[in-house]
């Protein structure tokens, strides 16, 4: 089963919040979602994501790919990305 990390938009209008969550390829991924590994919150004044780092990286075991902004953010926040989910 491929699989994707990336993020879906929750919150009000004018107000975005972020749930970082693990997908299926198939799926649409709005309302599929494997699992909720964290969130993200881009309008606070310091960084605000909280993620499950190990199920983070249970997920980047299993072959899950990050898009290209939840790894940013990650990088951003310091979590170790594998080489091998670049490729």
């Amino acid at each position: 089963m491929a699989a994707k990390i990336r993020l879906v938009r929750t919150g009000k209008r004018n107000r975005p919040f972020f749930r970082i969550v693990a997908v299926s390829k198939e799926k649409d991924g709005r309302g599929d979602v494997l699992e909720v590994l964290g969130h993200y919150d881009p309008l606070s004044e310091k960084l605000s994501v909280d993620v499950k780092e190990e199920r983070l990286q249970y997920w980047f075991s299993v072959g899950a790919k990050p898009s290209p902004t939840v790894k940013s953010i990650l990088k951003k926040k310091g979590i170790f990305i594998p080489s091998n989910v670049d490729k």
